[in-house]
């Protein structure tokens, strides 16, 4: 494998080899896969395919019915696959001090605790934040995580290399709030400009992942597998989300026809968005 070029040779039973790494005390899954063959059409032992970097980021410390279904989604994707569990991995409410606003992101109070998880998330190729069901929302520990990222919104500073990533907002419950609490999440990665955000939501009438009715694994196991074989047919592309490019097309009107606000123009200005420089196009 070549880690540069994220490409593997399959091997005559269309497999990866499992294997584990540590990187920088993070634990990293490299897993074979045994749905290649079905997702893929891989059907020679030379044909080649992108491996994926994904990063699951977990509303919360234990590993539940929703982590469950984030995991097997991302074995099915494949490729390096990093977790980060909040509060655990991170347990800072953003303050509301502006500072990411008036300066930088890099000046958060916060910044050394995020650094890890921040570049976990620009490193990867799909993004997957998973949250249970918590009165109807994501779980605080979730929603104190995305505050911290407003500058990333597609109104102020976004980074140009969330056009290159897809991502999956992942919620279950034993009985309802999926769709609001996927919303949630949604809302932040449609806003930072990835290409493409897909929504997850499961009622598994279960509180233990042992616990969940058959009939209801089933439409987990075959919801996943059509969502995996779409990410991977999706990969190695360059787009923004509807909801986001709307958005910057109302901002860059806004920032000819009133005053500039800094530090947000100067930093369009100099990414040339202000001309015809898109965010998406890089």
């Amino acid at each position: 494998m070549n880690g540069t070029e994220k490409t593997a040779w399959i091997g005559e039973e269309n497999k990866i080899v499992s294997f584990h790494a540590i990187d920088n005390g993070e634990m990293i899954m490299k897993t074979e896969n045994l749905f290649w063959d079905y997702l893929l059409g891989l059907t020679s032992s030379e044909e080649r395919f992108t491996i994926m970097k994904t990063t699951i980021i977990h509303g919360q410390s234990h590993e539940g019915n929703t982590c469950m279904v984030a995991r097997e989604l991302a074995d099915k994707v494949g490729g390096e696959i990093k977790e980060f569990f909040l509060p655990r991995d991170f347990d800072k409410p953003c303050l509301g001090c502006y500072t990411c606003f008036k300066k930088d992101l890099t000046d958060c109070p916060h910044y050394r605790e995020l650094e890890p998880l921040i570049t976990a998330i620009n490193e990867a190729d799909l993004l997957i934040l998973e949250s249970p069901v918590y009165v109807y929302h994501a779980t605080g520990s979730m929603m104190n995580f995305l505050d911290h990222f407003g500058t990333w919104w597609m109104v102020h500073r976004p980074l140009p290399q969330m056009s290159e990533k897809q991502a999956v907002a992942v919620a279950t419950a034993a009985g309802g709030g999926m769709k609001s609490t996927v919303q949630d999440m949604a809302d932040s990665l449609e806003m930072w400009g990835i290409r493409k955000v897909y929504k997850l939501g499961f009622g598994v009438q279960a509180l233990k992942p042992e616990e969940i009715p058959e009939r209801i694994k089933r439409g987990i196991h075959k919801k996943t597998e059509r969502l995996a074989k779409r990410i991977r047919n999706s990969a190695d592309r360059r787009g923004c989300n509807g909801r986001a490019k709307k958005w910057f097309y109302l901002m860059r009107f806004a920032h000819k026809h009133f005053p500039p606000m800094e530090p947000d123009y100067g930093y369009w200005e100099n990414n040339g968005w202000h001309k015809s420089g898109r965010p998406w196009n890089i």
